[in-house]
């Protein structure tokens, strides 16, 4: 499951769930990267914290929004033309941690893998988890240590546990998954 990139700030943690893309129209609109699987969040969804290219964080309140296709359309309250809103070009829409959607136990936000160390049910050290890839099917893990990359598939049948807490996924690897 995904609310993307966790931004780590002064006392707040911010989860980024879209990205602005471009103004759209003459009102003010502006047309979103969706970087959440629950698109639902946004009703009745108010304020957001907007995170600028250059790190500057603006607190804006959204007036109404809408989907086309797999975008989402923010039109932002005091935002009402296209020139107001060209400075948000490449912004992080962002929500507080606190307000994440709650997953079921076994389901994990991509943040919270990245950074997790990877080891066998045996002890061996594989690496540590780089990014989450969206295959379509099963969600893959890149595995990344000095000398080698793996491609772990996040399934409950090879990851046999994930501590969160301590940062540890445990895999159980299928003969060959390790081989290179």
């Amino acid at each position: 499951m995904v609310e993307s990139v966790k931004l780590e700030t002064a006392g707040n943690d911010l989860v980024t769930i879209a990205k602005i893309a471009k103004p759209r129209g003459l009102k003010g609109e502006v047309v979103a990267e969706l970087l959440t699987d629950f698109p639902e969040r946004f009703e009745g969804l108010e304020n957001v914290t907007v995170v600028m290219p250059d790190g500057t964080r603006t607190e804006l309140t959204i007036k109404e929004h809408w989907f086309q296709k797999d975008r989402i359309i923010l039109r932002f309250e005091g935002h009402d033309s296209i020139e107001s809103v060209e400075r948000l070009r490449g912004a992080e829409v962002c929500v507080v941690e606190s307000e994440a959607v709650d997953l079921e136990s076994d389901e994990y936000f991509d943040w919270q893998l990245i950074s997790c160390e990877v080891v066998t049910v045996d002890g061996e050290m594989i690496g540590t988890v780089a990014s989450v890839m969206r295959t379509g099917g099963t969600e893959v893990l890149e595995v990344k240590r000095e000398d080698k990359e793996f491609m772990i598939p996040f399934a409950k049948a090879i990851c046999v546990e994930v501590d969160i807490e301590e940062k540890l996924i445990r895999i159980d690897p299928p003969e060959g998954l390790l081989d290179f």
